[in-house]
Parts: structure tokens; C-alpha cells; sequence
């Protein structure tokens, strides 16, 4: 794991690519959350954003998968240009920090629901959910009603379901801060090994350096909507 600035990584091809981005919320005074940043994430790599509360992080994760219109600047993938790519057809997955799973759906229905949407079959769902499940160290609780997780159970699900549509991108917006200390450390790790035994993207925002070490390969610095 290094730390660095964003020009370290130019030297890698492909994967995510963000140029002179700018996130403004309207207001008197505007409020410019993003003040023209420029990263990369390269194939399968896992780049972490550390800031405090309000260093613009999120809103910057948040216009990369498209969910946070930008004011200006692009966001790529493989030189394709996707800043005004609707979320959904961005192939970006998305982990937030409470899983937001659905209450109503089991585990099982939870982790395929992305594949259902997408019109893949149920034999094939269900061996995508059931290696998932194994992936993510949660065998035989496909049945098991989200509502009897423990936290760190609910996140591994969230992960799961994010990784169930085969996503070229993972977003992560402190997806273990909701979590106690030793489990937050133990499941870092996990989510780590699991993210690279996929080949998986990954942008990680977190408030936490322990947890940017542990999760990923580079961690780039932000402070007042800027990358340090």
C-alpha cells in the first residue's frame, strides 16, 4: 500500500479515469464540494480517499458512479467517457455504509436481486448467489432473514449483492464505519482478499487510516474538496 498523489498512477492503463472534476451544490453561496480532481483506479486496483467529514469524498464517489451530477469535468472508464452515463448503465457497484440491504427479501433474494433485474436466469442466479455466499464466508445462510444478521453480516451481504452483477467498479462509501473497532478491523482485511480474488476495481472512501492501510493498494489524501 502507498500513499500518493494522483499523477503517481498515470503510468496505468485502463480502469477509471477522472479529469478536473467539480461538484457544486446550489445555495447562497454555492457550496463547491469538488474542487477539480483527477485520479485513476487501475484494473483491479483499490484506491482509498481519506478525509474528514466534509472534505468532499463522498460527493466525489458519489459523481463517479452517478448519483452526484458534476458541475464539470469527466468520469471514464477505459477511455470511454461516462459522465452523463445514467447510473445504471454505468456497471459501477456501490456499497454504502448501512448495506442497505432489502428488509423484506431473504439473503439469498438480497444477493440476487441485481441478476434477477437483469433478466438472468434463475439456475443462474442461484449458482451466483451460492458461490457469492461461499466468497463471502456466509454458506448455508441463503434462507436466513437479514433482519437476524449480525452488522458485520449485513455487510458482507451488501458486498455480496454488489459483486452479484459482476461490476468493473466497486464504490465503497465507509461501508465499515457503522461497525465496532475489532470487527471493523477483521472484516477490513476480509473485504480486502475478496476484492482481489475478484479482479475487482475498487474506490474506497473512508475517514479512517487504518482501514484505507489495510483495504488498499494506494490511498490518496483529500481536504477541502481537493486531493492533497
Amino acid at each position: 500500500m502507498t500513499y500518493g498523489r494522483a499523477s503517481d498512477d498515470e503510468r496505468m492503463p485502463g480502469g477509471l479515469t477522472v479529469t478536473d472534476l467539480v461538484v457544486t451544490y446550489p445555495g447562497k453561496p454555492p457550496v463547491e464540494a469538488v474542487r477539480g480532481v483527477s485520479l485513476r483506479v487501475g484494473p483491479g486496483e483499490t484506491v482509498a480517499l481519506l478525509g474528514p467529514s466534509g472534505c468532499g469524498k463522498s460527493s466525489l464517489l458519489g459523481a463517479v458512479v452517478g448519483i452526484v451530477e458534476p458541475t464539470s469535468g469527466t468520469v471514464a472508464w477505459n477511455d470511454q467517457d461516462l459522465t452523463w452515463t445514467p447510473v445504471h448503465r454505468r456497471r459501477f457497484g456501490l456499497v454504502f455504509q448501512d448495506g442497505q440491504l432489502f428488509p423484506h427479501l431473504d439473503v439469498a433474494r438480497n444477493i440476487g436481486f441485481g441478476p434477477r433485474m437483469a433478466g438472468v436466469s434463475a439456475e443462474a442466479r442461484a449458482a451466483r448467489v451460492t458461490e457469492l455466499l461461499e466468497i463471502v464466508g456466509l454458506e448455508g445462510l441463503g434462507g436466513r432473514a437479514v433482519s437476524e444478521l449480525s452488522g458485520g453480516q449485513r455487510q458482507r451481504v451488501a458486498l455480496a449483492r454488489s459483486l452479484a452483477a459482476r461490476p468493473r467498479l466497486l464504490a465503497l462509501d465507509e461501508p465499515l464505519s457503522s461497525l465496532d473497532a475489532d470487527l471493523r478491523t477483521r472484516l477490513a482485511k476480509d473485504v480486502r482478499d475478496i476484492l482481489r480474488s475478484q479482479g475487482v476495481s475498487a474506490l474506497l472512501v473512508t475517514h479512517d487510516p487504518a482501514e484505507a492501510e489495510a483495504m488498499a493498494h494506494r490511498v490518496l489524501r483529500m481536504g477541502d474538496g481537493r486531493l492533497l
